[in-house]
């Protein structure tokens, strides 16, 4: 029987990744022991302490530490998480908040100034509303539990005014005691959830908001990407391609199993016709590859750069392995 490289996958459960978690879909060459964990705790443990050998990655902690020569990963184009965020920005509804402009003097939350959906609102904010990263005061902190600090350390332009709040507060309780104007935030605001007065969204219409970005910009940003660590890969210069073949082949199982007609995999009544539409129009449902994301990639490398977080806008073969690069085009 063949050798088979040990070989640990951290990453949340979607529906994508999740033909790799139950074995549905074989990295080749490996035995894999699959860890879904979710998002705040892996990119803590992967970038903290180096845990995974395979990881789902914030993109923009990835570009800070790639840009210094400090991570210990190297990407393939499998882009587990995308989200549109207009939807992630939330206000009090008493301070005059109206439009993205009003945010300007205010002191706005948010988890981690350099967590990858607050790269992308923020450069959002300064090419669609003119609004600068240094109009607005950033306070960070834990959103529903204190004590949350940066994963990796910031080196932020003097004009950034950007502190921690206190170790016994959260930006969830902080925005309901009006000491915080806003929240940025890609998870949902618990006090939003719950009906707080007060407390509403800068985007009601976030959807159409969304969607009108998306023609003008065609633009789906891209969140998480999946890392390798470079120890291995000197080991076995194959596994790139073989992890990234195996994400694919994931990815293309769970959009036709959106499309089973006999028995719905799905939770929805009609997730066929939205998929049976966008595949009519020739749009990829959720894109992987490095030429097909080439705008998103280059867009948040030079957001990361602009404000201050990565050291260089990087160029894609510095963030991607060589080998992903061919096999992302068939």
């Amino acid at each position: 029987m063949p050798h088979l490289v040990p070989l640990t996958i951290a990453c949340d459960e979607y529906d994508r990744t999740r033909p790799i978690m139950t074995g549905r879909v074989q990295v080749d060459g490996c035995e894999v022991t699959y860890l879904p964990l979710p998002p705040e705790e892996l990119f803590f443990r992967a970038f903290r302490y180096h845990e995974f050998d395979v990881a789902e990655l914030s993109f923009n902690s990835f570009l800070m530490a790639t840009s210094r020569d400090a991570c210990p990963y190297v990407a393939i184009p499998a882009f587990v998480s995308r989200h549109f965020r207009h939807s992630a920005i939330y206000i009090r509804t008493d301070r005059g908040i109206n439009k993205p402009s009003d945010l300007k003097g205010k002191l706005v939350g948010l988890p981690e100034y350099q967590q990858t959906a607050n790269v992308w609102m923020r450069g959002i904010f300064k090419e669609d509303f003119g609004v600068e990263p240094s109009d607005l005061h950033w306070r960070t902190g834990g959103q529903d539990e204190p004590g949350r600090d940066e994963r990796t350390p910031l080196q932020l332009p003097p004009s950034v005014d950007l502190q921690p709040i206190s170790s016994t507060s959260t930006l969830n309780q902080m925005l309901i005691d009006g000491e915080l104007d806003a929240v940025f935030s890609a998870r949902e605001m618990a006090c939003y959830v719950e009906g707080a007065p007060n407390i509403g969204l800068m985007f009601p219409n976030y959807r159409d908001v969304e969607a009108d970005y998306y023609s003008r910009t065609r633009n789906f940003p891209i969140m998480h990407l999946v890392g390798i660590k470079k120890e291995l890969v000197a080991r076995y210069p194959w596994l790139p391609g073989t992890v990234y073949k195996a994400f694919s082949q994931a990815k293309a199982l769970a959009i036709a199993d959106m499309r089973a007609m006999s028995a719905k995999k799905v939770t929805l009544p009609w997730p066929e016709l939205n998929v049976d539409e966008r595949l009519a129009a020739g749009q990829d449902l959720w894109r992987y590859g490095i030429a097909e994301s080439m705008h998103e990639i280059q867009t948040l490398a030079r957001y990361s750069y602009e404000q201050g977080l990565a050291t260089r806008i990087l160029t894609p073969e510095e963030i991607f392995h060589p080998s992903v690069f061919d096999v992302s085009k068939t």
